[in-house]
């Protein structure tokens, strides 16, 4: 039998699924929480699924490629104990998502939140990791964004209904991997021709799209690689497996993992810890 929509939508708690004591659909801080601030310049408060790996990754990059004001702390928020929704971070980000960032290098501090915004915020900042010119300034924003916009059909559509949702639902997963297969062709199809997605040139648009679509092909997101059967986009894998070799994106991904990472980082040494 189908579901018949009431005149009224109302909210029953619990509704099953693995993120059901997390998602409500109201706003704001649920408890009173300060963050904690280390000594670098900037202080990033995440956790290291796909959006928060951008943001790690890039500034592993920055500081790869000798960018020491670049140092930065990573501060653990576990989304699943609803850390997010601690009113410390909720004043960075009033969305409750992660990453949250501030930019405490000038005068006064700058509170960054959305992953492409902190991304932007960084490359223009250090000068590296977006063109110059125009039209390459132009082509790395349009796949930034394009990451922006897709990506919540891969996650919360796709990786929800196939992975995490409490029943099986054939029309979801189906619509959900119609786009994602068309999603991956897109890439298939530019990667066809550039080294990278926005040209010749590492971007923070490869950096953005990464930790979805990369990781995605490389099999480690929602145990789905044979059911989207990703070989078959073999631009889209060798991308992501020269990006994967990258040592700075080796490092940042590791980066707020509540498991075979580091919980929190405050300077390189921390990796020395890590298991090869």
């Amino acid at each position: 039998m189908g579901y018949t929509p009431p005149k009224v939508w109302t909210w029953e708690k619990p509704n099953g699924g693995q993120f059901a004591a997390i998602n409500r659909p109201i706003a704001g801080p649920t408890h009173d929480s300060e963050l904690p601030v280390g000594r670098h310049p900037f202080q990033l408060y995440s956790q290291g699924t796909p959006n928060g790996q951008k943001v790690t990754i890039l500034f592993e990059e920055l500081l790869e490629a000798g960018h020491k004001g670049a140092e930065y702390d990573a501060w653990l928020i576990e989304i699943s104990k609803g850390d997010q929704f601690g009113s410390g971070f909720v004043a960075i980000n009033p969305n409750s998502k992660i990453p949250a960032l501030v930019d405490r290098s000038g005068a006064e501090p700058i509170r960054l939140f959305e992953s492409g915004s902190i991304l932007l915020h960084l490359a223009e900042k250090f000068g590296a990791f977006i063109p110059g010119d125009a039209a390459g300034r132009a082509e790395t924003l349009n796949w930034l964004f394009w990451q922006m916009g897709s990506a919540p059909y891969l996650g919360g559509g796709f990786g929800h209904f196939y992975a995490y949702a409490p029943e099986k639902f054939e029309y979801a997963i189906n619509r959900f991997a119609m786009e994602t297969k068309r999603q991956l062709d897109v890439l298939n199809r530019a990667l066809a021709t550039r080294r990278f997605i926005a040209g010749d040139t590492y971007t923070i648009a490869d950096i953005a799209i990464w930790p979805w679509y990369g990781n995605l092909v490389l099999g480690r997101s929602y145990d789905a690689a044979e059911f989207l059967d990703v070989t078959s986009y073999d631009h889209v894998l060798r991308w992501a497996q020269d990006i994967d070799a990258r040592p700075a994106v080796q490092r940042g991904r590791r980066v707020n993992r509540t498991s075979d990472g580091l919980r929190e980082r405050h300077g390189a040494e921390d990796f020395a810890a890590l298991p090869a």
